[in-house]
Order: C-alpha cells, then sequence, then structure tokens
C-alpha cells in the first residue's frame, strides 16, 4: 500500500477531488492555489495512471464520468475522515477565540443576550460573533478562518457539519398603536400589501418576498401584489419599523417572542406558519472540543427557548 499511494498519487488525488467539488479546474486551482494548468495536469496524470477518464471535459462545465464519482465519494470521506482525526489528535497549542459568523439579526435579538449563560459556563471558551450572512462552504470557512457559523436557511451542505438547533415559524405581527388605527386588521382579511413591511433577504439566495408568501398560502390569504410596502435587508430592521407602527412584519420567533411577551409587538391572529429555513450550526466535520462544546450550548439554548415559545405563543388550532 505504501508503494501505491505514493507522493505523487496523493498529489494527483487531492487536485482530483478538489476539482470533483467544483466541477472546475479553476476554482480547484485558486483553493489550491496553484495555477488552473496544474491542476488539469495532475488530474489527467491520475486519468493516465488508472487508465480511464475521470471527467468529461465539456464547453461549459466538468462532469464527473461513473468512474470519477465513485472516486469523488470515496474521496470525499476519507479526507474528512482524516481531517477530523488529525484536529483531535493535534496536540492543542494557546487556546484562542472561536470565530463565530452569525445571521446578524440572530446574533443582535437572540445569540448576544444569551453569551453572559454561555461564558459562565464555558470560562476558558473565547467566541468572537462576527454578523454575516453569505452561504458558507469549506473552503471559504477555511480561506476566512471561520470555524464554525450560525445560519437561518433551508440547509443543503454538502461538505459541512450542519445541525438544526432551532425550527422557526413565521407570524405577522404589529405594534398595539397600529394595530388600533388599523382595526381592519382585526381579521386577516383586511392585511393590504401596502401595509407589509418586508425582508427581502432572509437567507441568501431566498426570493425577496417568499417569507410573506409562505405565510399567505398557510393562511389561505390572497393579496394582489406582494411586492408593495417597504423593503428592508435585515429582519430586525423591517421588525424595528413594526415597532415604530410603520406596518406588519412577518417575524421569526427568535427575533420576537421577547416583544409579543412584553406587549410592544401583537401577535396579530395567531395562525403560524412554518419556515422552510431553521437556524443551524455549522462547522467543518471532526470540530475541536471547544466548538463541539459550543454547539452543544446551543442546542441546549434551543430547546430551552422552544419551551417557552410554546408557553407564549398560542396558534389558531385549525391553521397549525
Amino acid at each position: 500500500m505504501a508503494n501505491t499511494l505514493s507522493a505523487s498519487l496523493l498529489g494527483w488525488l487531492r487536485c482530483f477531488e478538489a476539482a470533483a467539488r467544483h466541477c472546475s479546474f479553476t476554482q480547484a486551482a485558486a483553493e489550491l492555489c496553484v495555477t488552473q494548468g496544474a491542476v488539469s495536469q495532475q488530474v489527467k496524470q491520475l486519468e493516465q495512471w488508472l487508465g480511464r477518464p475521470l471527467f468529461l471535459r465539456t464547453p461549459r462545465a466538468l462532469v464527473l464520468t461513473p468512474e470519477g464519482e465513485r472516486l469523488r465519494f470515496v474521496l470525499r470521506e476519507s479526507f474528512q475522515a482524516i481531517e477530523g482525526t488529525l484536529t483531535q489528535l493535534r496536540k492543542p497549542r494557546d487556546r484562542h477565540p472561536i470565530a463565530l459568523s452569525c445571521s446578524p439579526s440572530f446574533a443582535m435579538v437572540w445569540l448576544t443576550p444569551r453569551l453572559g449563560n454561555f461564558f459562565q459556563q464555558h470560562p476558558d471558551i473565547g467566541l468572537r460573533v462576527y454578523g454575516e450572512f453569505h452561504a458558507l462552504d469549506r473552503s471559504r470557512m477555511l480561506r476566512d478562518g471561520t470555524e464554525a457559523a450560525v445560519r437561518f436557511d433551508p440547509g443543503g451542505y454538502q461538505d459541512l457539519k450542519a445541525r438544526v438547533f432551532l425550527e422557526e415559524w413565521l407570524i405577522p405581527v404589529a405594534s398595539p398603536a397600529y394595530l388600533a388605527a388599523h382595526p381592519e386588521l382585526h381579521t386577516p382579511g383586511g392585511l393590504r400589501a401596502s401595509m407589509l413591511l418586508h425582508d427581502v433577504s432572509p437567507w441568501d439566495g431566498a426570493g425577496e418576498f417568499d417569507e410573506w408568501n409562505c405565510w399567505l398560502r398557510h393562511a389561505g390569504v390572497s393579496l394582489p401584489d406582494t411586492a408593495e410596502g417597504q423593503r428592508f435587508n435585515l429582519s430586525q430592521l423591517a421588525l424595528n419599523a413594526a415597532l415604530a407602527g410603520q406596518g406588519v412584519a412577518i417575524g421569526r420567533t427568535a427575533l420576537i417572542l421577547e416583544a409579543i411577551e412584553s406587549g410592544r409587538l401583537i401577535d396579530l391572529w395567531g395562525i403560524h406558519a412554518r419556515s422552510e429555513a431553521s437556524y443551524r450550526f455549522i462547522c467543518p466535520h471532526g470540530p475541536t472540543t471547544q466548538v463541539a462544546e459550543v454547539e452543544a450550548w446551543l442546542v441546549e439554548e434551543g430547546e430551552a427557548f422552544d419551551t417557552a415559545r410554546s408557553r407564549v405563543l398560542k396558534p389558531v388550532a385549525s391553521h397549525r
């Protein structure tokens, strides 16, 4: 085996795995910090050594052959296992703060107030939170030095560990003053498109009106044009507008529960639509002990929040 897995062959396999993951020699070269020609040549040498093609080279993209797909799967599992084992075996250096990339509104409203509890339980773990919502993959996390992340999205991660720690529901909310000024809102039929406050970027790749459209379908409410109303690029901005009496926002429970409990926002009709997105803890496979402890803490906090949410919110039974 030692003779078969020579240094040259291991280099060819690393280039092939990156090219197969990106379906691009150019992107693989950028990840590996070599030229596109070098990656192409290494893959070609691997194909010659195997005596069979691994890619179909089309004008628009690389397409894996069945043999290439088989090898890609084995290499992905093997490299992840190797990375995980090396991480666990590596002698820890001086502890450094964990960089946690987090959806901005969630970081401001849900995570930050709970960090005191985290630091009390884990005084030896530093945590630096960065408000970001761009899409993630393993190469980007490695390049940016991000060890863990929290994202609100529908999932679909191929090369990262992504664990749901909090499901979400969508709820139309408005301030008491706005509701008093618009008595027609005592029933969902009084809702008008011009009243809507939109978070047009609920997650990277989402449609501008996906969250409102999800709730409207669930509630059986028809509006002629959901594109009316004010638009914001953060959930918290739309909710601040609702708090200021400017309209009706579609709220996620993690961001509005405290405001509903305090009476600053009103759960208008008790009709709660399950969101297609959830809050996920994301990290590379084989996380460090510290990252695993952050994940476990978030899972515990998510469970506690779910219990509090069930106590505060009382959905209309016919719309569950």
